[in-house]
């Protein structure tokens, strides 16, 4: 299994429709091997991610983004659930109120980046900001330039500053958003997860396709990369994100701070 094949660092020549989201590079071969090798690389993260809170000094930052039903839910559920709580957390991003509006679009996705030691997952994220305002028009695209310029500066603030950026696009076909959306209709259980606005947003989906496009270009570098991951199979997305993180924390150099001096001669009584 490689996840080198799904990492961008540099936009200049980076195109969507070289990636199929129906690839599958990590997987193990079925459903359930690809279950069994989540489970098995949860230990793994799970240890690395106490040796991140034990330490303090370093962060991780997740950002998921993808389009509607890409997954991005589901990858919080099946990738994080073996992490200890108490140093993870998920973010979603949702229309911004009229308290953040009156500030610049970065001020609230600053509140909620990870603290020392900590796990966050943003599930959207700051790059909502020159994809939806993007395809409605809401920005020009000179402003939308100006916005890859700030993020870029934003994302290499947090890198110098302590916190490792992994970046996913969830990447799913038309085809197969149309089958989510459709079990979201035929099962009851999962009516709450249907919005009409779903099958609105769908009408843009090139646009969408081509704002996606442009942003992971403009953004994409060696210390904020952007992992393309296909998720047209659930079990498959699941198994790639797993790899993504254990590489990314293997990397981050993560141990057990050293015990404190004379920990040897203290004695409970």
């Amino acid at each position: 299994m490689s996840i080198d094949s799904l990492r961008i660092t540099a936009g200049k020549h980076f195109q969507l429709k070289d990636f199929d989201p129906a690839a599958k590079p990590c997987t193990t071969g079925s459903k359930a091997g690809d279950k069994e090798r989540v489970d098995a690389l949860s230990i793994e993260l799970d240890l690395l991610q106490d040796k991140l809170y034990a330490m303090r000094s370093k962060r991780l930052l997740i950002v998921l983004q993808g389009m509607d039903t890409s997954g991005k839910d589901g990858t919080v559920r099946g990738v994080f659930r073996a992490f200890d709580p108490l140093g993870v957390r998920a973010v979603s991003f949702k229309a911004p109120t009229a308290n953040e509006l009156a500030r610049d679009y970065l001020w609230r996705v600053h509140l909620q980046v990870p603290a020392a030691g900590e796990i966050v997952i943003f599930n959207r994220s700051h790059y909502e900001d020159v994809l939806i305002t993007r395809v409605h028009g809401w920005i020009d695209a000179d402003e939308c330039t100006r916005r890859y310029r700030q993020i870029r500066a934003f994302e290499e603030h947090l890198v110098e500053n302590g916190t490792t950026l992994v970046k996913c696009f969830l990447h799913i076909s038309k085809d197969e958003q149309k089958k989510r959306l459709e079990e979201r209709l035929a099962d009851p259980l999962k009516h709450w997860k249907f919005d009409p606005k779903d099958l609105e947003e769908r009408q843009y989906w090139d646009a969408y396709a081509e704002a996606y496009e442009q942003a992971i270009a403009a953004t994409a570098t060696p210390e904020a990369p952007w992992y393309v991951t296909p998720a047209d199979s659930k079990s498959h997305r699941n198994v790639a994100i797993a790899d993504i993180l254990l590489h990314t924390m293997t990397a981050m150099k993560l141990a057990y701070p050293d015990p404190l001096a004379g920990l040897a001669d203290i004695k409970v009584t």
